[in-house]
């Protein structure tokens, strides 16, 4: 305990941040999550002043006019764009600390399982330079299961697989650390494009990023509905560049849907291929957690439980159990004396 409260000192203004490729959520100690804002910027182009963050800023994308840009900082799960992600870090500081500049809080961020050195230094360095003291990194599944409320620092296989915007991570933890993490680049932007790019070779229209979301949250699924769904959809026609709208059914998206779905359930199997036969069998009793906003795809679950003939939990809210992890380490300091120091460690293999 004296270890961990020597390196986290006293968490008053401390945070806990999800910095997702979606989103960032964000929890102040001793208040719960105070932020959860898409991970958005808009930008005037000459001065490169930050017009808005967050939910502002996305009720701009594609809508700009040609002197303002909306840009996205993270892309698959790190840092794209650093100056940005830098202004919204601190935008949103500032925000979950009510518009107070002087505050300089330690920081714990949540990150992808196979992030890189550098990717790790980008992450640090952004939110040093948004105005944290001290910053430590967990491991996303890690935080996503703490989240969750299952048994990590236990000597049990517990399986994760957190579905975001950017990434897929699948771990296997134990004892607080991940025994095998697997991490693809297809998750919620990804299904996004995939349909996208349907509507658009299949009909000749063209769609945006809201309009695809939409698609996907009301019809798209990666199981058949017992009844057919159908959707009215708009965009601009590509031939006659006139807008136009047209009615897609639910079979069409879960199509669309079928490539970056099969990516994931494939990272799926790897993992459990690579699990230890020990914690293979604990994951046989305990089954699969599944988590991040990517999860509430309608009939994720009954796809997983089909292909992998393992039973499937889907985390009471799944979008917020990496911060609320995040920020139970925040909570009790020996949990982060049990977990961030071994994800550390193993960061940086």
């Amino acid at each position: 305990m004296g270890f961990a409260s020597d390196i986290f000192g006293w968490f008053s203004n401390d945070l806990a941040i999800d910095l997702g490729t979606a989103s960032t959520l964000v929890y102040v100690h001793g208040k719960g999550i105070v932020l959860n804002e898409p991970s958005v910027v808009a930008v005037e182009k000459k001065t490169e002043r930050v017009l808005a963050v967050g939910t502002e800023a996305k009720r701009m994308l594609g809508r700009t006019p040609g002197n303002i840009i909306a840009v996205r900082p993270m892309k698959e799960g790190v840092i794209a764009d650093f100056e940005m992600a830098e202004q919204m870090l601190k935008r949103f500081i500032q925000k979950a600390h009510n518009r107070s500049a002087f505050v300089r809080p330690r920081i714990i961020i949540g990150v992808p399982s196979r992030i890189t050195q550098v990717e790790q230094r980008a992450v640090r360095d952004s939110a040093e330079l948004a105005g944290a003291r001290e910053v430590y990194l967990i491991e996303e599944p890690v935080a996503a299961a703490i989240g969750a409320g299952l048994p990590i620092t236990e000597p049990s296989g517990n399986m994760v697989v957190d579905i975001g915007g950017g990434t897929t991570d699948i771990a296997v933890i134990s004892l607080g650390g991940i025994v095998y993490s697997e991490s693809v680049k297809v998750a919620g932007d990804r299904m996004d494009d995939a349909i996208m790019n349907y509507i658009k070779k299949k009909y000749n229209l063209l769609i945006g990023e809201h309009m695809a979301e939409r698609i996907k949250f009301e019809i798209g699924s990666a199981y058949p509905f017992e009844e057919r769904k159908t959707m009215m959809i708009k965009g601009r026609d590509l031939i006659s560049g006139i807008p136009r709208t047209l009615v897609v059914d639910d079979s069409e998206i879960r199509e669309a849907l079928q490539e970056p779905i099969g990516t994931i359930v494939n990272a799926i199997k790897v993992a459990l291929e690579n699990t230890p036969p020990e914690l293979a069998g604990d994951i046989i009793d305990r089954g699969i957690v599944l988590t991040g906003g990517g999860s509430l795809l309608k009939g994720m679950d009954t796809r997983f439980r089909e292909e992998t003939n393992l039973p499937i939990i889907t985390v009471d809210d799944p979008l917020t159990s990496v911060v609320l992890g995040v920020g139970k380490i925040l909570d009790e300091l020996d949990l982060l004396a049990k977990v961030s120091v071994m994800s550390q460690a193993n960061t940086y293999r």
